[in-house]
């Protein structure tokens, strides 16, 4: 399955040269590709997309008990990037406004040994848990522009097995996690699920190049039985304020309601 997708890649990045370099969108429809554009091999920081990975392992081992359980109260000295961070948290407003310090939270409830198993066990992209070089913040920063890197290719799989209820961990915890990633209703009864992920590429000293942004919007469109695994990661250095994992949600929407169309005219064809 993964060949397939590494075959149809690369056969599209060498005929979309505008492409910019490691950005790429795939979209999947069972076990077949219907979309592919762009640089898709290339690892880089999972961001904000990987609360999908933290809510399965809190879900789990037990922390997070359902969509508005654990409340946790923000304190001071935590991340308050957002004014929406600074108030409590439950599992559902963590994933919505995408709040860093209750991913934090939740790593320290479970402790580095189990959160490494828990990655191991997932075989999430390089599974480097070390984060930034001689800061011992692997447990906190692993995934945030530092050690742990996944590729587009690698986020469709392990979507895949999570849509599936193949990922190593309970059933309850694969449903509660694709509950709280809805995002909304989109035309003719489809249902969108996702998260965004921003950050900043790293170095070959892997520092943070904070010249380079890249974004990430990953999950799947919904229909009844039927589902489109997509995922959308764009590189760029736009000076604009807002992060690029925004952008690469905008980006992919417009694709997904064309794809959209394009599947309800077929039906009426």
């Amino acid at each position: 399955m993964k060949k397939v997708i590494l075959v149809l890649c690369s056969l599209i990045v060498s005929a979309n040269t505008a492409f910019a370099v490691g950005s790429c969108f795939i979209a999947k429809d069972d076990s077949v590709v219907i979309k592919c554009e762009g640089d898709c091999k290339i690892r880089y920081s999972p961001c904000s997309t990987f609360k999908i990975a933290l809510a399965l392992m809190g879900y789990n081992a037990g922390i997070l008990k359902d969509e508005m359980h654990p409340v946790w109260p923000f304190k001071e000295g935590y991340d308050d990037f957002r004014d929406a961070w600074k108030q409590d948290q439950t599992p559902k407003s963590w994933i919505k406004e995408s709040c860093v310090w209750y991913s934090q939270v939740l790593t320290k409830h479970l402790g580095m040994k189990k959160f490494q198993n828990y990655v191991n066990k997932f075989n999430y992209g390089n599974t480097d848990l070390s984060g930034d070089k001689g800061q011992d913040n692997g447990l906190t920063n692993a995934w945030l522009s530092s050690s742990l890197e996944i590729s587009p290719e690698e986020q469709v799989v392990f979507l895949e097995k999570l849509l599936s209820n193949k990922l190593p961990v309970s059933t309850h915890a694969q449903s509660m996690t694709r509950n709280i990633v809805y995002v909304e209703d989109l035309p003719h009864g489809w249902k969108l699920y996702g998260k965004t992920g921003s950050g900043y590429v790293l170095n070959k000293d892997r520092t943070q190049n904070r010249e380079i942004k890249h974004g990430w919007f990953i999950g799947w469109i919904a229909k009844g039985d039927k589902k489109i695994i997509f995922v959308n990661h764009i590189v760029d250095d736009k000076k604009e304020e807002k992060h690029a994992g925004p952008r690469a949600k905008e980006q992919v929407k417009e694709k997904l309601l064309q794809l959209i169309e394009q599947i309800e005219n077929s039906k009426n064809g």
